[in-house]
């Protein structure tokens, strides 16, 4: 009966099954380097941005991380990207 639970709570998750790569990119594309460098201060955003260089420091730090979802996550829910995000 847990499992069902278990699945259930994932299915409603809407980072399960996302890779962190798609999830920056996808966060690249709608937003762009600059602007995500003002919305997460951080400097793999700010300094000489790239993909391989923002998931190196994304995988270690925990902390920026949770504010990359946490966006995400308020990306997906903006009325306005609703189009996109089929």
């Amino acid at each position: 009966m847990s499992d069902n639970k278990e699945q259930n709570k994932q299915a409603n998750n809407p980072l399960h099954g996302k890779k962190l790569a798609d999830i920056l990119q996808e966060l690249v594309d709608a937003y762009g380097w600059e602007e995500l460098g003002l919305r997460i201060n951080i400097n793999c955003f700010n300094s000489d941005p790239s993909i391989k260089s923002s998931l190196k420091f994304l995988r270690r730090t925990q902390w920026a991380r949770d504010k990359v979802e946490a966006l995400y996550l308020e990306y997906l829910d903006n009325p306005w990207n609703k189009d996109k995000n089929k």
